[in-house]
């Protein structure tokens, strides 16, 4: 059976990088009937926080990428990481290392200066003549010829000779076991078979491929993500740009957008640019993610944004939106809020945009003093006045009624239509910027007009 995870650090935020790691990670264990696993890798304890778990749980249930199990914490599986250092040290595929930092430090600098790849040499892997007065840490005893080879399902065949690496330090002096030694006891005790993620773990990867091979365990198949780069190609900064999942929800972006956008990031169906989810783990396969790095497009993620809200039922658009409209505390019963919605959904690429539209037929803007200067004259005043005249004397309320009046009046008064739009857009909504103005007042309705036109 196919077992994906997604490992976060509990660090920070969860990126939007991770989100689409993640995101493929799901995706393909869905499309392969296989189990998606989450595990926190908490052991940078001065770093993580319970705040992050939280952030990143909250990311990962707004995303809807539901995991089959856990979310399992490293911190909690102490014992057994030294359960297997324990049985390393004993089979010598590990041994204690008590050199201290200074003779690291100038071991490193004779390497340099001999222009020599620095790496440790190995001093306490034979001597016994130790200062035991030391804690000493745990270091792997890496294979010295060969290479490690793995076929990378998004690189293709990689192969880095083992003369190039480190007896990488697996358990430091206080006993605590470092992250690579970590990530290789959990792939397998939850017998991870493919594990995805950011290219930026190639290098982690011929080390934990060699302590796998040095407990007897079974070697995952590994996919490295591209990076995901600014529209400019530069790296996205937290500075300057929203990385944190959660921003996006505070954009106004839908998950499922925001899913579908991530996942046309080095992979491809043809032409499509908008699907479902559903779509997504039906065409989803590792094969076909290009290694080259991503631009994120901001512009692009609105549009696609756009298109899913359009698509959307009222009813769900609805029950998306009354978050943002509880807090502009709207009473949506009075008004007929099926007909704004289909006004309005094929106006925005947002939510917060869409909300904003929704609340100026409930409450209308305070006017902006420019807009007032120029389309509220003396001249529009009396315009206005006028046509609440034959708004009055209306009995038919229906759109049709409605638009033959309007022709009607600029017939008779010698009025333009975009210049009795303006005014009567900024005295119904508070904004020149609203759907067709006969829409508008055909869903406020004879009375709320009237009001608005009076004031």
């Amino acid at each position: 059976m196919v077992r994906t995870r997604f490992a976060p650090s509990p660090t920070g935020f969860l990126h939007i990088g991770s989100a689409r790691t993640a995101l493929f990670s799901w995706a393909f264990a869905k499309h392969n009937s296989g189990e998606f696993i989450l595990r926190v890798e908490d052991t940078d304890v001065e770093r993580s926080t319970q705040e992050s778990v939280d952030s990143i749980l909250d990311a990962m249930k707004w995303l809807d990428l539901n995991y089959d199990e856990g979310p399992y914490f490293q911190m909690q599986r102490m014992d057994r990481y030294k359960e297997v250092i324990q049985q390393m040290l004993e089979n010598g595929t590990a041994y204690y290392c008590y050199c201290s930092k200074e003779e690291l430090d100038k071991l490193r600098e004779e390497q340099m200066a001999n222009k020599e790849k620095p790496r440790y040499n190995r001093k306490c892997l034979n001597n016994h003549n130790h200062d035991t007065s030391r804690k000493p840490v745990v270091r792997f005893k890496n294979p010295t010829e060969g290479s490690v080879v793995w076929n990378d399902l998004v690189k293709g065949c990689i192969e880095i000779s083992n003369s190039e690496l480190d007896d990488l330090i697996i358990a430091r002096s206080d006993g605590t076991p470092t992250y690579n030694f970590c990530v290789v006891v959990d792939d397998w005790d939850m017998k991870i078979t493919h594990v995805t993620r950011g290219d930026d773990h190639v290098n982690n990867t011929p080390r934990q491929i060699n302590i796998l091979q040095a407990l007897g365990a079974p070697i995952p198949q590994y996919a490295h993500l591209p990076m995901i780069l600014r529209d400019d190609g530069q790296k996205m900064s937290k500075r300057r740009d929203p990385v944190s999942v959660m921003q996006y929800e505070e954009m106004g972006v839908l998950p499922e957008a925001l899913l579908n956008y991530l996942s046309r990031l080095c992979w491809g169906h043809g032409d499509e640019e908008v699907f479902s989810i559903q779509q997504f783990v039906e065409w989803f396969n590792l094969d076909n993610i290009s290694p080259s790095p991503a631009r994120f497009d901001m512009k692009k993620l609105f549009w696609v944004n756009a298109q899913h809200i359009k698509a959307m039922t009222n009813a769900d658009l609805l029950q998306v939106l009354a978050p943002r409209l509880s807090k502009l505390n709207l009473d949506i019963d009075t008004l007929d809020i099926n007909a704004i919605l289909d006004l309005v959904k094929t106006r925005g690429d947002n939510l917060n945009v869409i909300a904003q539209e929704i609340a100026y037929f409930y409450l209308p803007q305070e006017l902006n003093p420019e807009d007032v200067t120029k389309h509220l004259t003396d001249d529009a005043r009396k315009v206005l006045s006028d046509f609440a005249v034959y708004v009055n004397a209306l009995t038919d309320w229906s759109l049709d009624a409605i638009k033959a009046l309007i022709k009607e009046f600029c017939a008779k008064h010698n009025v333009k239509m975009p210049q009795l739009g303006m005014s009567l857009r900024l005295k119904l909504c508070g904004t020149t910027q609203t759907p067709s103005f006969d829409a508008v007042i055909y869903i406020l309705g004879k009375n709320n007009v009237l009001d608005r036109l009076a004031k």
